[in-house]
């Protein structure tokens, strides 16, 4: 524990739903939920205008439209949202190399191992700065905590949301926690928040009060102690600047029960795929080939396989996924399919058995082709594919641009045709509505634009790329600049029937089909410059 305030919490707020209203200017002010949008999809962040209605992280979206219909229901743009945290972990950078990221959105700073902060004023100093700093490059609006430990500094942030910074003077440790609920401690879930519940033990100072070896005859030794510290406010943890990744994985929930063989494994060699693509992002190996299979009644069943190396070859990954998926009974129906590479390594080893699944691979796929007995005839349609012939998957919330009206966003689409709502994220105000064929060819899908303007070469100067607006062409006459042509974006399969509901425009809603996401909770609460004083 620290005797000066030199642990920093950064939260961004609502951030993906944040950067989202940033990028759109029609959306801002209103109610946003991102997330999947299928019918077992779950809200992954929720904006300040639709927690009112009572939505939040982690809700099936279902529930969530219920709550709050004339939301904005987009699919995450993660191209973005990476972008956006690789600016503000670079600032974070900026005050100190012990920097301990959380998530795309959150983590840790030590100050003082940065030379920025060595008391009280000098931390608050250096907090409201990079509050300032990250609203000048990314637009967006972070909550900050300072504290003497970790544990402390994530509580201040918490009640600083939103857009506010909390200070939690070292010392008043105990008086803070003792009123707040269990479940705030590290380590606290669910779970293990009734067991304590049914043990009479709610708040903080339940558990100060229980002591240390009634903690332990209920949770176990390590657990038992461990929270036992924090409930006293003792938490001696570091900001450390690399955190271990133990696992690389992937998957998704699917909106109708997968009955077909075929389909499930073909599923499965597709988030195969997928996981490797991270591994080798990750610049990792791993050894161990893991399959998570949730069936129609929610039972899942996890298989795994050792290899006899590490290995980041997709086809070694995808042939031990399909073995794995051999020795599960998916009669009934799959709900949610997952693959997994376990036991990483930073290297590669290259022996023959990777080169033997890839040479068996081929000499199959030959055979197949020698004893087809002719033309093949074309493989059913899957259920996320979209109408026969137009090949385009227009999805949610994602980034276009039209040869003729520039940059836009996907309002909505279904039955053949696509509402684009155009405007960019320097618009003033909201952009104009046009609907299109699904597959007209001046439609196309882009990068996302940044959320602030890079700053002109010169006062009155254009920024280079052609006009003074920065946009490259003139602005459209409500206001809007249209944007630049850029190559596919990312973002998660997207299929047709996909649609936003948004407040702004008269689109009606249109269910979609997307896989959900797995979102982090938030909360509320806070405001700006709070401080919890000295008692």
């Amino acid at each position: 524990m620290r005797a000066v305030p030199t642990i920093l919490h950064l939260d961004m707020d609502a951030f993906f739903a944040a950067a989202e209203q940033a990028a759109k200017p029609s959306l801002r002010g209103k109610p946003v939920v991102v997330g999947g949008l299928g019918p077992r999809g779950v809200v992954s962040t929720a904006s300040y205008e639709a927690r009112r209605f009572g939505v939040h992280s982690a809700m099936p979206m279902a529930q969530a439209r219920r709550l709050c219909p004339n939301a904005a229901y987009l699919v995450p743009r993660f191209a973005l949202y990476r972008e956006v945290s690789g600016q503000v972990m670079e600032l974070l950078g900026r005050l100190s190399p012990l920097v301990e990221p959380l998530s795309l959105d959150e983590a840790f700073v030590d100050l003082e191992a940065g030379g920025v902060a060595d008391g009280r004023r000098s931390a608050r100093r250096a907090g409201e700065q990079l509050r300032r700093d990250i609203l000048a490059v990314t637009g967006l609006s972070g909550s900050v905590g300072l504290a003497g430990s970790k544990m402390l500094a994530k509580i201040g942030s918490e009640r600083a949301k939103p857009d506010g910074l909390v200070l939690i003077e070292p010392g008043t440790e105990r008086e803070l926690l003792a009123p707040l609920s269990v479940r705030i401690l590290p380590g606290v879930g669910p779970a293990t928040g009734e067991h304590l519940r049914r043990a009479g033990m709610t708040t903080v100072s339940h558990l100060a009060g229980a002591g240390e070896d009634e903690l332990v005859r209920l949770l176990g030794k390590a657990h038992g102690a461990s929270l036992y510290r924090m409930a006293l406010g003792q938490d001696d943890r570091p900001v450390v600047s690399e955190r271990d990744t133990k696992s690389v994985s992937v998957e998704d929930t699917f909106d109708v029960d997968l009955h077909d063989r075929a389909r499930v494994r073909a599923e499965v060699v597709r988030l195969a795929g997928r996981c490797v693509e991270r591994l080798r992002d990750a610049g990792r190996s791993g050894r161990t080939v893991v399959l998570k299979v949730r069936r129609y009644d929610f039972s899942t069943l996890t298989r795994s396989e050792t290899l006899r190396g590490p290995t980041d070859d997709p086809e070694v990954v995808r042939e031990a996924a399909g073995r794995l998926l051999e020795a599960v009974d998916t009669t009934g129906g799959v709900r949610l399919l997952g693959v997994g590479v376990t036991g990483l390594a930073d290297f590669t080893q290259e022996d023959l058995f990777a080169q033997a699944a890839t040479e068996r691979a081929a000499v199959l796929e030959l055979a197949a082709e020698e004893a087809a007995p002719g033309p093949a005839a074309p493989p059913e349609p899957a259920a996320d594919e979209p109408p026969s012939g137009t090949g385009r998957r227009w999805l949610a919330g994602h980034d276009v641009r039209h040869d003729e009206y520039g940059a836009g966003w996907v309002q909505g689409s279904g039955v053949g045709r696509v509402t684009v709502r155009f405007e960019d994220p320097y618009a003033t105000a909201p952009g104009r509505v046009r609907t299109f064929r699904v597959d007209d060819p001046a439609l196309k899908p882009s990068d996302p634009l940044p959320l602030v303007r890079s700053a002109p070469d010169g006062p009155g100067e254009p920024d280079g790329r052609g006009e003074p607006d920065g946009s490259g062409r003139p602005a459209g006459p409500d206001g809007t600049a249209p944007g630049v042509e850029a190559d596919t974006g990312e973002g998660p399969p997207g299929r047709s029937g996909e649609a936003v509901t948004a407040g702004a425009g008269p689109e009606g809603q249109v269910r979609s089909s997307s896989p959900a996401s797995r979102p982090k909770s938030r909360s509320g609460g806070g405001g700006v410059g709070a401080e919890i004083p000295s008692p």
